[in-house]
């Protein structure tokens, strides 16, 4: 069945891509939750003017999702955490603590586009992860992970 997503959604596409899925997870799962609308022959027409009509608006997102990336490249990150004896951090560092390490350091990315690659973190060093600022746009950045 072809769908035209509504939202991203990980693994499968981005906003107004037009995709096939198998027909349960269309019916039974992305169509309820509002992540998509089935791609019949009117709505696909529909979505190719809506998608000429924001071609414009879309370039200068991507630019400024550009000028994010280079703002984030050159950025040192460390996030403090409590330490026991051996370097074992209690609890674990997620997305939350970085974006608002991120935003500390002036650079400010939703929590939901970061994506840390050696999930979950437990012990204290440096650590690589991911912010995903546009569909083409992805910038590869290293924090740190200090104890307090």
């Amino acid at each position: 069945m072809e769908i035209i997503l509504k939202k991203n959604v990980d693994n499968l596409g981005y906003k107004d891509d037009v995709v096939t899925v198998k027909n349960g997870y269309a019916r039974n799962f992305l169509i309820p939750q509002g992540y998509a609308i089935m791609a019949s022959a009117s709505a696909i027409k529909a979505h190719n003017e809506v998608l000429k009509q924001r071609s414009h608006k879309e370039e200068k997102v991507k630019e400024e999702a550009a000028e994010l990336a280079a703002k984030l490249e050159g950025v040192k990150v460390s996030i403090g955490a409590k330490v026991g004896e051996n370097g074992k951090i209690f609890g674990s560092v997620n997305t939350l603590q970085l974006a608002e390490a991120l935003k500390a350091a002036g650079v400010e990315i939703d929590r939901k586009s970061l994506k840390i690659k050696d999930e979950p973190i437990k012990e204290v060093g440096s650590y690589e992860a991911e912010a995903n600022l546009h569909k083409e746009v992805k910038q590869a950045f290293t924090f740190e992970v200090v104890g307090e």
